[in-house]
């Protein structure tokens, strides 16, 4: 029997999970996203995947700048059996969580309680973990507290960027969502509670976390590289250009000053051991595999970069 779905979700990372919904028996009564904004530079607005694909599906799209009374009263109204949260972006607040029959359930992209917060996939690869995955959580008033029913692992190769493993995650999601929701509405879910003396909070990616430190490690490095691609970039200066590393590798080699140029072919001394650039992109610039690089821009054998 069907069942009435509320989905919630802004980002591309929701919309195969809400297309596997949308295709179900369930009907998809209400879909919320973040409103329009400006985009950063110039005047254009930019709309949301989500927004994007409800309006693509002719489904019933909401887009309030906050979860307020009036969205309490139609939420209400529509008396959903169960609301579905896939990277939102908003905290739901507490009075919300009671209206449907079977509460709100979260699709987080982390093994919980590793990584609750905003920025999940891209602190699992800064961090050098080996593993990540998606959890099927109960959301409860505090962030990302809530029990789970189900986690789906996945392993984080050294060379994954955060978009690969943004995609690899969202289609676990649409692979499992039905699983999920069929546990839930078989009244089958058994639901863990976290423990919560291994939580790790994984906070929102601040700009200045872009600039690499040429005294990390070169395994460190390579990792913010990756945790960073494709946005916003990890980079760094040289005679007061900025360049974004957007693919490298670590390589094996005797430390000597943090940031020096070991080779012609781009070989950066760190911390420990050093990376070779494989791709990079020039401010304002499009990004070039090394060797094209090189043929126009010079950066020689003992320069600092900084």
């Amino acid at each position: 029997m069907f069942k009435k779905i509320v989905f919630m979700g802004t980002p591309k990372f929701a919309v195969p999970i809400l297309e596997v919904i949308n295709n179900s028996v369930h009907e998809v009564v209400a879909v919320y996203s973040q409103p329009a904004k400006k985009a950063k530079r110039g005047q254009k607005i930019v709309v949301s995947e989500i927004e994007k694909k409800s309006k693509n599906l002719s489904l019933n799209l909401r887009t309030p700048v906050q979860l307020d009374n009036n969205e309490y009263s139609y939420l209400k109204a529509i008396n959903p059996d169960i609301v579905v949260v896939v990277a939102y972006g908003k905290i739901i607040p507490k009075i919300f969580l009671d209206i449907p029959k079977f509460g709100f359930i979260n699709l987080h992209a982390s093994l919980l309680p590793k990584w609750r917060g905003a920025a999940p996939i891209q602190r699992a690869i800064m961090n050098c973990d080996k593993e990540t995955g998606i959890s099927y959580m109960k959301i409860e008033e505090d962030l990302d507290s809530g029990p789970y029913m189900f986690q789906v692992k996945t392993l984080i190769n050294e060379d994954t960027n955060y978009k690969q493993l943004s995609e690899k995650l969202s289609n676990i999601g649409a692979k499992s969502i039905i699983k999920c929701l069929n546990l839930i509405f078989d009244n089958k879910a058994k639901f863990i509670n976290q423990d919560n003396s291994k939580v790790t909070y994984a906070e929102k990616i601040k700009k200045s976390e872009a600039k690499i430190i040429w005294s990390e490690t070169a395994n460190k490095i390579v990792a913010k590289i990756n945790g960073l691609n494709p946005f916003p970039g990890a980079w760094f200066e040289y005679e007061n250009s900025r360049f974004k590393i957007i693919k490298a590798k670590m390589i094996k080699e005797n430390s000597e000053v943090p940031g020096k140029v070991l080779n012609d072919k781009l070989l950066v001394s760190c911390g420990e051991n050093a990376i070779k650039i494989l791709e990079i992109q020039k401010e304002g610039k499009s990004i070039l595999k090394i060797d094209d690089f090189l043929s126009g821009n010079k950066i020689p054998i003992g320069a600092k970069l900084i």
